[in-house]
């Protein structure tokens, strides 16, 4: 097969002839004509360039970098190493994602690209460990944003009130999806465009105010420069979750060999300054004594640039606002790796069906059980059982990642000279390399515990795909 960097193996011929009709005709795999004509009603509305990348860089940047820089500041400016290290890591594993959306343009990333290189088995691990990182996520987020909307509304007096809180901010975004693609498009745009005026109001503004004296010492623990840069580099390693975004969502991005890898570098790109600049600023706006107990940086950053309190309530808005953000994109990406596995029948049929450009079973399956973990954490009284969900996921993420970039070696090395621009052999292999080595970099850093109980996680998944495969064989064989 010739057409440009279509990647499939060992499927069927039929298979084939519809991965290559979908493709020409711009669409996922699988989709009829009414689900197509159905997409392109006035409630779904493909992705450009700009609102592509607006989903990469909402879903990297969630609320966690409110309080990114007291997170590393116990270790001192060396910090500053980790993130230039992790911040080269994640660009390349962006570019591999990047070539291998311009390989296989289809709704799905992580899943498509391991299911081409390596079955059905791969495929189905890639879609289970995304989706349910993914919703699992949604409500770490959600638990997360109350913290913050406290600040503008009391509602941590009572855990029902802050369950209620959670509750709605979840309901929101899915409401969004539900709308369709258009809405969900608008919705990222103006999070984005909110979130970001006072983050780069502090990352810019706040080097005017800069001063050398508060970045305290450049190692603050006692640990070795390289001890040191792991340790930080632990805590910052899942701060680029989501560089897949506009990948996953190829199908629903106008002109996606050309744009998602554009709307990737893009977004990763935007992220990255973002998060270097407002970390640099604040460690030099805010003394190092005071900000290694900071709980809310940003808003102590303001607060030395303009004088007052008003910090406070202006960083929590900003956090809601950048939390509901990555809810908006997260739901919408925990809804399309199941659709893509549904139409390979994979995944339940249910997944596999859209309306107004959206998966809304994903979405109503997503938004049911995040919902019922949020009210176990609310309820369960402790809060041991829940983040250590939330660090399983942390694991559980980092598997596409190294199904995808595995995909791209294999597709690299694997002799099949149609598939590979020979060109830009070397180059791609160095970034595939740098990318795997990122990803097995953040397998490290979730830790001994949630490694293994991500792995039973896995093989709980490994149930479910028999049972599907069972009955996709049955099917065929009837």
């Amino acid at each position: 097969m010739h057409d440009t960097g279509t990647v499939t193996q060992s499927a069927p011929a039929p298979d084939q002839e519809e991965q290559r009709t979908a493709q020409h005709a711009d669409q996922p795999v699988g989709q009829s004509t009414d689900q197509s004509a159905e997409q392109h009603s006035r409630h779904a509305r493909r992705f450009g360039l700009p609102i592509a990348t607006c989903l990469v860089m909402g879903n990297i940047i969630g609320g966690g970098i409110f309080l990114l820089p007291a997170s590393v500041a116990p270790f001192g400016t060396i910090s500053l190493v980790a993130f230039g290290v992790l911040t080269a890591g994640a660009i390349a594993l962006a570019l591999v994602f990047g070539r291998l959306a311009q390989r296989d343009p289809r709704t799905g990333g992580p899943y498509v690209y391991a299911r081409a290189a390596f079955g059905d088995f791969a495929g189905f691990l890639a879609a289970w460990s995304y989706w349910a990182t993914a919703w699992v996520s949604n409500a770490a987020l959600a638990v997360a944003a109350v913290g913050y909307l406290d600040v503008l509304i009391p509602v941590n007096d009572h855990k029902w009130t802050a369950c209620l809180a959670a509750l709605v901010l979840q309901l929101l975004p899915a409401l969004a999806n539900f709308a369709g693609t258009r809405y969900v498009g608008a919705v990222q745009v103006v999070a984005t465009v909110l979130k970001f005026l006072p983050l780069l109001l502090v990352a810019f503004g706040g080097l005017f105010f800069f001063d050398s004296a508060n970045l305290g010492p450049f190692r603050a623990t006692g640990d070795s420069p390289a001890g040191a840069i792991s340790a930080s580099a632990a805590i910052l390693l899942f701060s680029y979750l989501g560089v897949e975004s506009a990948a996953v969502s190829a199908g629903e991005v106008r002109d996606p060999r050309r744009n998602v890898g554009r709307a990737t570098i893009l977004g990763t790109l935007g992220a990255a300054l973002v998060y270097l600049l407002g970390t640099v600023a604040v460690f030099g706006t805010v003394a190092h004594d005071k900000l290694v107990n900071s709980t809310a940086p940003f808003s102590d950053a303001v607060n030395v640039m303009f004088g007052g309190s008003w910090g406070g309530t202006a960083v929590a808005l900003a956090a809601v606002v950048s939390i509901l953000g990555a809810l908006n994109g997260w739901t919408l990406l925990s809804a399309q790796t199941p659709y893509a596995a549904a139409r390979d029948g994979l995944f339940p049929a249910a997944f596999g069906k859209k309306k107004r450009g959206v998966p809304t079973v994903g979405v109503l399956v997503t938004v049911v059980l995040a919902s019922l973990l949020t009210v176990y954490n609310y309820t369960a009284g402790s809060s041991g059982v829940f983040e250590s969900l939330v660090l399983i996921t942390t694991f559980t993420a980092t598997v596409p990642y190294l199904l995808a970039t595995a995909a791209q070696v294999y597709f690299l090395v694997s002799g099949q000279g149609e598939r590979v621009d020979r060109a830009r052999l070397v180059r791609d292999g160095i970034l595939a390399g740098i990318a795997c080595g990122f990803s097995m970099w953040l397998v490290a850093g979730s830790g001994y515990a949630a490694v293994y109980q991500g792995v039973l996680f896995l093989f709980a998944g490994v149930l479910v795909y028999a049972w599907m495969a069972a009955r996709k064989e049955r099917t065929a064989t009837h």
